[in-house]
């Protein structure tokens, strides 16, 4: 019963900016992290950005100084600003909770459903 939606995502010209949203939603008993991944065609999924609860966050290295990872809601909806967007982010963009559905469960990983950024001029 847990979901992830998603929101934010379209087309923007290189230099420009957007911001991801991701709520979840349904029985959760704990949310302990939260990321931001990515997969272009013909690439593999590649982690963005990654906060938990405690506020670490962890950037790739391309996106660093760029995108910036936040929580609201008391944790149940994470964003990602994305300045200065450059052609190379365009990619399908999934939100990821890494969570706990009741107490006695164990950790487990939600994805949402994504959403398509498209750089271009």
């Amino acid at each position: 019963q847990v979901q992830l939606m998603e929101s934010g995502g379209g087309l923007v010209q290189p230099g420009g900016s957007l911001r991801l949203s991701c709520a979840a939603s349904g029985r959760i008993a704990r949310i302990n992290a939260m990321g931001w991944y990515r997969q272009a065609p013909g690439k593999e999924r590649e982690l963005v950005a990654r906060i938990t609860n405690g506020d670490s966050t962890n950037y790739a290295d391309s996106v660093k100084g760029r995108f910036t990872i936040s929580i609201a809601n008391a944790g149940s909806t994470v964003y990602l600003r994305m300045n200065s967007l450059k052609p190379e982010d365009t990619a399908v963009y999934y939100c990821n909770f890494l969570l706990i559905p009741n107490y006695n469960s164990d950790e487990a990983n939600y994805w949402g459903q994504g959403t398509q950024v498209t750089v271009s001029s």
